[in-house]
């Protein structure tokens, strides 16, 4: 190798530019954003409508269903779900992976626009899926000593001093109290003076003005004219004439008819932490920032303000935090790459018996890490769990170069011969095997790159991560370890190669391999049988999208029935919360009640809902996992909010940071007629329920909920001169309120709602609402009794349909004992019994879509790393023939990977097949090296027989040294100690149990299937 030979005469050059490498990869790794995952964008959106005094059956029809008509057909579209509510619309669109939603956003809002929606209805809204719409940070704060309003206050301060903080985008608070003008109504004083509710809304209205006019010529100046009447203060508000009293004619002020205060608004949502009132503080991150930084930065400052007498009674306690378990993570990840490479290091010394040989593989791995920063910074990677993970898993293949090398070196050394000769010499003989081995390897992910969805997205960095090191792993062993070699190695005292060659051990293999040669059937059958077990192992492991990842987070989302109020869920979130107390490995726990995170998200709330954050103590100061825990207490937590109301609905949720749900089976099932599908819903929920593995089945089912309805008599109300839609607007206004104004405070700068409403005797139950006092066109007033009958009825909360027809959500928890694959093949066995109906579809989501969307692009990804690994050997041997003996090496890692997984109950997951891919790349290089020797010896006329045994007795210490560092290297991945590692931990196991039987069984098969393709003949290139 002439590079080898240039950089063995000029080790300044060689030093200096390690140098240079050097610093330009530590400003480099400085410069790498710190991610816990790669970049993900799933490709979704949402049309969010509203339609003001429309129930869901109403909105369906007139708002939901033009829109799906109109949205259906766009490109790319996998799933359209529509949900209609009191009062709105929400379309969820979900796309293929490959899809570009910016591309679509244009044609999108185009066809929202031209749906025929009714003229009362706001126009559509789209939001595309952001991640940056994603709090970061989570953190309650409370006090024991500051009152609500005080705590509000100080907490609002600190939202204005944290905002400023570089890379925060926002950071909003949850559970504030917040004050409004009430208006509220005197319904007989309202008679007295003949007015109505409307009436004084469009009084107040017609007095807050300020109305501009064409400008006017003044003096020889254009000055623009403006008509202003401004409401400024309480007390000018309840002072504002409204009308003339019609028995003195004097000013019938409002004050008059209603009364007027600054008063808090009816609390809607409820923020508690630990049992005790709290605000929820929620940080949004600018989309192109460092979710570490920003976190680093974050805490410092929060820690700094609250060390201020100011903000002395103030705690904060953080439910979630993003950058930190990054950090945590990738710490974790970073101790797994060091650990890596030291035991490396110890195998090469326990193999070479020299301190020198490891302390040059002691400069190789890091120089080879550093180079890796380099191209990784300039390809603008992150540094995340995925690329780290692809660090770690090549930190042993990054000393497998420099091991063949070194040690052929030392072996040219053992030979009698000068150090730059052997160096020169010990390179040169091993180049070529190296360069086609790394070739190899890196050829297995030219398929992942191309792979495209979340897949590609989640690995994509990963894969060319492991090719950069390699890469530089190469370049390192070609020319830094030879001149470094050169310089550092010396003769050994006495000629040792031939003493090693004569030990019992390798006396031993020797006798092995001719065993072998002389019963090769035997040992293929034996192989073959191994393989076929392996192939059947692989079939009873089951299978799961991506490893469960111990977050130490999770949420429970509370639903009593519809129209409970705000005071009841809270009671029952009451009795969830101090059942949870008593668990030690709890922490922290926040209850939002009255809404959750995805409702605030919408702009709505309501009263019988919450969710419920729990954060648990750190890994290692608690005895058992999320999953574990979750298994444990769901069934008593359910218990106990059914005691404190019985219609309590429970959801436990456990969503990843990588997008995944783990322990959870999702589908949908829908069906053109509604009360076939509730039948078939009911009979499913049944059957499911009664698995083993199954925890809960839950389901978005909407039962009927009871309302007052108020049935016009359209004869009554014509003879009164009102229509039914007159009488409807006059009733929500009544029992909704109106909004008639935003009023500037003089006195203390603040913004106010004006809501004018009724005193709560009017409406506070049917018998007083009969008695609402309705105002008739001609004059007079008319009960709503007199033309109406007001009767207890039921109703949908809300109605779900997806690609157009009415379905149901089915959320199915299961044990951590569980996998997926493993409670999927059950569910479909329950399904398959049920003899359900032929109208009925079924389509699966979540993990279980992900997994089967993946199957066909991991094969095809498998199968093109194994064509492209042979592709690049036959261009390497320039021959078909021995290519095709090194393939014989990848149905031998199928045997260890299946063991492997068997031993440590681990399913097969999207990590264990990557790792899989890998091994196809790392198997053939032991096969290759011995190949390429056999070829060597018989270049030089060494019979058939002698140059196997040869070759394979040479080739033993560098194959057994290769094997030995990449497996003790990811050891620590395969142990997956600490947070953030269980996403590797699968490949890490996979990648060390093929290696383990590929190796050992590479040593005996390989020289076997040579010697039958061979036959004994020479092939020259």
């Amino acid at each position: 190798m002439e590079i080898s030979k240039f950089f063995i005469k000029r080790p300044i050059f060689t030093l200096v530019t390690m140098v240079f490498v050097l610093i330009l990869g530590g400003v480099s790794f400085i410069g790498i954003p710190l991610k816990l995952i790669p970049e993900l964008n799933p490709p979704v959106g949402v049309v969010v409508t509203s339609y003001q005094g429309a129930g869901p059956n109403e909105i369906m029809e007139k708002v939901g269903k033009p829109l799906e008509e109109s949205l259906s057909t766009l490109e790319g579209l996998d799933r359209i779900t529509s949900t209609s509510e009191e009062n709105s619309n929400l379309i969820l669109l979900q796309f293929s992976w490959t899809t570009n939603i910016e591309d679509l956003e244009n044609e999108i809002i185009e066809r929202m626009t031209a749906a025929p929606l009714p003229d009362g209805a706001d126009k559509p809204r789209f939001l595309k899926f952001d991640p940056a719409q994603f709090p970061v940070i989570q953190l309650s704060l409370s006090s024991e000593n500051a009152e609500s309003r005080e705590l509000q206050a100080l907490s609002e301060d600190l939202e204005e001093e944290l905002s400023k903080i570089e890379g925060v985008a926002s950071v909003n608070l949850t559970g504030t109290l917040t004050d409004e003008v009430a208006v509220e109504l005197d319904q007989d004083k309202l008679k007295e003076y003949g007015l109505s509710q409307e009436d004084l809304v469009n009084v107040i209205r017609a007095n807050s003005v300020s109305s501009p006019g064409d400008p006017i010529v003044t003096e020889g100046r254009e000055l623009t004219a403006r008509t202003l009447s401004v409401i400024d203060s309480v007390e000018l508000l309840e002072n504002l004439p409204i009308t003339k009293s019609p028995e003195t004619g004097e000013d019938v002020l409002l004050k008059d008819a209603a009364k007027v205060s600054l008063k808090q608004k009816e609390q809607e949502t409820i923020t508690r932490e630990n049992q005790k009132p709290s605000l929820l503080l929620s940080v949004l991150q600018q989309s192109d920032a460092n979710t570490a930084a920003v976190s680093a930065q974050f805490q410092e400052e929060l820690k700094q303000l609250l060390k201020n007498d100011k903000y002395k009674d103030i705690r904060s306690d953080v439910i979630f935090d993003q950058g930190e378990y990054i950090d945590r993570a990738i710490g974790n990840m970073l101790s797994t790459l060091l650990i890596g490479g030291a035991l490396a290091m110890v195998i090469l010394f326990l193999f070479l018996r020299n301190i020198k040989s490891p302390l040059i593989i002691g400069i190789a791995i890091p120089y080879s890490v550093i180079v890796t920063f380099v191209l990784m910074y300039f390809s603008k990677f992150t540094l995340n769990i995925m690329t780290l993970g692809g660090l770690a898993l090549g930190i042993g293949m990054l000393v497998d170069n420099s091991i063949v090398v070194i040690e052929n070196i030392y072996r040219h050394l053992a030979m009698g011969k000068p150090p730059k000769k052997a160096a020169y010499e010990g390179a040169k003989e091993v180049g070529p095997a190296i360069i086609a081995s790394t070739l190899t390897t890196i050829a297995v992910f030219v398929p992942v790159v191309f792979i495209t969805g979340l897949i590609g997205d989640l690995f994509k960095e990963f894969s060319l991560t492991i090719a950069f090191s390699l890469f530089a792993s190469l370049v390192v062993a070609l020319t830094v370890v030879p001149m470094l070699a050169s310089r550092l190695l010396t003769k050994p005292p006495r000629v040792t190669e031939e003493i090693r060659r004569q030990s019992s051990f390798m006396r031993g293999y020797e006798r092995a391999i001719a065993w072998c040669l002389s019963r090769r059937f035997l040992v293929l059958a034996i192989a073959g049988v191994l393989f076929a077990g392996s192939i059947y192992g692989l079939t009873k492991i089951g299978a799961v999208f991506l490893p469960n990842s111990d977050e130490g987070f999770f949420t429970i989302r509370t639903e009593l029935e519809a129209g409970s109020s705000l005071e009841e869920t809270e009671k029952t979130v009451d009795a969830i919360e101090k059942y949870l107390a008593k668990e030690n490995a709890v922490d922290v726990t926040v209850s939002l009640i009255g809404t959750t995170q995805e409702e605030s998200f919408r702009g709505t709330n309501s009263s019988n809902i919450a969710e419920t954050y729990v954060r648990l103590k750190e890994k290692q100061d608690r005895s058992v996992t999320t999953f574990e825990l979750i298994d444990q207490v769901k069934e008593a937590v359910e218990k106990e909010a059914a005691n404190s109301n019985s219609t309590a609905k429970l959801r436990f949720n456990l969503q990843s940071t990588t997008g995944s749900t783990p322990n959870t089976l999702s589908f949908n099932v829908r069906d053109s007629e509604k009360n076939r599908l509730d039948k078939t819903v009911e009979k499913m929920e049944k059957a499911i329920e009664e698995l083993p593995e199954v925890n809960a089945v839950e389901t978005d089912l909407n039962t009927m909920t009871d309302e007052l309805q108020i049935n016009v008599d359209r004869k009554k109300a014509f003879d009164q001169g009102l229509t039914p839609a007159q009488i409807g607007m006059a009733v929500e206004t009544a029992t909704r309120g109106t909004n008639a104004l935003q009023l500037d405070n003089k006195e203390d700068e603040e913004l106010y709602d004006v809501t004018v409403r009724y005193s709560e005797g009017v409406t506070e139950d049917a018998g007083a609402l009969e008695n609402l006092l309705i105002k008739k066109p001609q004059g007079g007033f008319v009960e709503l009794g007199d033309v109406s009958d007001i009767s207890r009825g039921k109703t949908q909360a809300s109605i779900q349909r997806i690609d157009k027809q009415d379905a149901v959500e089915f959320s199915i928890l299961y044990k951590d004992t569980a996998n997926l694959s493993e409670v999927s093949d059950k569910v479909d066995e329950e399904i398959s019994s049920l003899n359900l109906p032929d109208e009925t579809e079924i389509t699966f989501s979540g993990d279980r879509e992900l997994l089967e969307g993946s199957i066909d692009d991991m094969i095809l990804a498998l199968v093109l790393a194994i064509i492209f690994v042979y592709i690049v050997m036959a261009a390497q041997f320039e021959s078909f023939k021995y290519p095709f003996v090194i393939m014989f090496t990848i149905p031998l890692m199928a045997i260890g990977v299946a063991a492997a997984l068997l031993l440590t109950n681990t399913a097969i997951s999207l990590s264990s097949v990557i790792g899989i891919i890998v091994l196809a790349g790392i198997v053939v290089n032991n096969a290759i090296v011995i190949v390429e020797y056999i070829n060597q010896r018989k270049e030089m006329g060494m019979p058939l027989k002698e140059a196997l045994i040869e070759a394979s007795s040479v080739r033993l210490r560098p194959i057994l040294m290769t094997a030995l560092t990449t497996i003790l290297g990811l050891l620590p991945l395969a142990f997956g100690i600490g947070e953030g590692t269980e996403i590797n931990r699968p490949m890490g196991i996979t990648v060390i149990g093929g290696l383990i039987t590929s190796t050992l069984l590479t040593l005996f098969v390989i020289p076997v299937v040579y010697s039958l393709f061979d036959g004994g003949k020479k092939e020259r290139a």
